[in-house]
């Protein structure tokens, strides 16, 4: 296990703000994970687990967390096939765009959707992450998880899963993915690469996908009602503080123009639930995950 004293998030998150964590301990193999909880009480705080840092908020200052990254090398590999299904196992430090390309040149379908989101396998797992109507969950075989305790694997009949979070069994809310093992199709590798393509093309009209953000910023409050919708009925489509936006191209992306802080995204957030509360009577849950 390597281990990083005083890391930076704003080095480390995707929209390049927060302050400074007591240290990140980034696991190199399975049986690291036993090694958390004493290390965690060696430098008091509470252990954090982070992915790429592609759906994270954080906050300024010294931050009372142990960052924990699941690093171990690997590469995604074909583990099984039975009944038309083609199993895929990852690892969770693997790059979702990664584990796609490898599906996509072996003719493997089931995760087209997922194109242009970015952060790695685990991250994606542990947010059900979807995009374009395709969700990770339902193509899940399996999950291996840490919970604290034990290392666990999870059938995915086991998994409770929905709009943007995963559980595993028991409820369990706080894990470390170490590896997701997808079940998916064989299809013919240009119909695979052109759906891909056609969707990253779509995307990257839409929303800011090169900008410094952390992606949707928040949750869809219903299918029929659009966060970036009412944001934009709100006035904030554009509107800017202190170096952070309500992108122009997508209200629900905020991003760090390159001068933002923490206490200015937060401040803008709080701005625009407020006004979308007061006009439409609706409270705005962040999908973005705030570190503080």
């Amino acid at each position: 296990m390597r281990e990083t004293a005083s890391p930076l998030l704003s080095e480390r998150t995707s929209m390049r703000l927060g302050g400074k964590a007591i240290a990140e301990l980034c696991i190199e193999s399975e049986n690291d994970v036993f090694l958390l909880d004493e290390r965690r009480k060696q430098l008091g705080g509470r252990l954090y687990f982070l992915g790429a840092g592609t759906n994270i908020l954080a906050a300024e200052g010294d931050l009372p967390v142990i960052l924990v990254r699941y690093a171990a090398a690997g590469e995604p590999e074909i583990v099984g096939e039975d009944d038309g299904k083609v199993f895929v196992r990852a690892g969770a430090s693997v790059p979702l765009a990664r584990l796609l390309r490898f599906c996509a040149v072996r003719g493997l379908s089931g995760l087209e959707g997922l194109v242009g989101i970015p952060g790695s396998v685990g991250g994606a797992v542990a947010m059900n992450a979807g995009s374009f109507g395709c969700e990770v969950g339902p193509h899940l075989a399996s999950v291996r998880f840490y919970d604290g305790v034990q290392i666990r694997d999870a059938a995915g009949t086991q998994l409770s899963y929905g709009y943007r979070h995963m559980r595993m069994p028991g409820g369990v809310a706080d894990y470390l993915v170490l590896s997701g093992t997808f079940s998916l199709t064989r299809k013919a590798k240009g119909d695979i690469s052109l759906l891909m393509r056609h969707k990253f093309f779509e995307k990257k009209s839409k929303q800011p996908v090169t900008a410094w953000s952390a992606g949707c910023v928040y949750k869809n409050p219903a299918p029929d009602r659009s966060a970036g919708k009412l944001l934009d009925a709100a006035g904030f489509r554009g509107k800017s503080l202190g170096g952070m936006m309500f992108s122009p191209l997508h209200a629900n992306f905020l991003v760090n123009t390159g001068k933002g802080s923490a206490p200015a995204a937060f401040d803008l957030m709080r701005m625009a639930e407020e006004e979308v509360k007061r006009r439409f009577s609706i409270v705005l849950e962040p999908e973005v995950r705030i570190l503080s």
